[in-house]
């Protein structure tokens, strides 16, 4: 079994009778709304000129959640977006089961003096690197200051604070990062791509920061007009911690 096996069966038993109402591929986000909606990050690496359509695109939104969903398993990364944005519109969550707590600040302050590794760039990375002992930021790209994404064995188990987002699942790297999170660690994903899931706390994770979509006309007419999700109506913030 893997994560997204575990994910997939946590929403297994209603999905296959909830109809797809839209799927919307927009610039920067992903949404499919079932009775209602989730998102996922659109991948940003597909160029036109060598796109490959999703089967039975133009279709899409005829298909049940569930079918969408199991998208998760496919390599076509904008079948994979798809389902992950299907899976957390099917994920049962309310506002009342979050905390009154910002992701990012918790990060923040938890790292001030501590060794915080990101997988990835945040828009908060250079604020951390104010406060933290050290700031590892683990890129397959590496710009100047980050760090190649093979030394993920070597600093994660350091790391007191780890940040991570969705696109860990998305990508297949989740499961490999998962196994060198110290178990003292403080393991934060987050981001609206990311799954309000306690499936994750079983794999290491401590605390979720995603969103949820309270007014579904005014964010999917948004995202499709190619926004960025900032300051968009419609789309709250929501933090889950594990129980320790």
């Amino acid at each position: 079994m893997t994560i997204l096996d575990d994910l997939l069966n946590s929403v297994t038993p209603k999905a296959p009778d909830i109809p797809a109402h839209d799927v919307l591929v927009g610039l920067y986000w992903t949404a499919v709304q079932g009775s209602k909606v989730g998102l996922a990050a659109t991948p940003t690496d597909i160029t036109c000129c060598f796109a490959e359509d999703v089967k039975d695109v133009g279709q899409l939104h005829t298909r049940s959640m569930g079918e969408l969903a199991e998208g998760l398993r496919s390599n076509h990364p904008l079948e994979v977006t798809i389902g992950m944005a299907a899976l957390n519109a099917l994920i049962e969550v309310k506002a009342a089961d979050g905390v009154a707590i910002n992701a990012r600040d918790v990060i923040l302050e938890r790292g001030r003096g501590k060794n915080v590794v990101t997988v990835g760039h945040f828009p908060f990375t250079a604020a951390l690197r104010e406060v933290a002992a050290n700031t590892w930021v683990l890129e397959l790209n590496p710009t100047p200051g980050d760090v190649p994404a093979e030394c993920a064995p070597e600093l994660i188990p350091q790391a007191d604070v780890i940040g991570l987002t969705a696109t860990t699942l998305l990508n297949g790297t989740f499961e490999s990062l998962a196994k060198l999170f110290s178990p003292k660690a403080l393991v934060v994903m987050l981001g609206p791509s990311t799954p309000l899931s306690p499936v994750l706390f079983d794999y290491g994770v401590t605390m979720l920061g995603g969103v949820l979509v309270t007014k579904p006309d005014a964010t999917l007419r948004y995202i499709g007009q190619g926004s960025s999700l900032h300051g968009v109506p419609g789309v709250k913030r929501i933090t889950l911690v594990k129980d320790r």
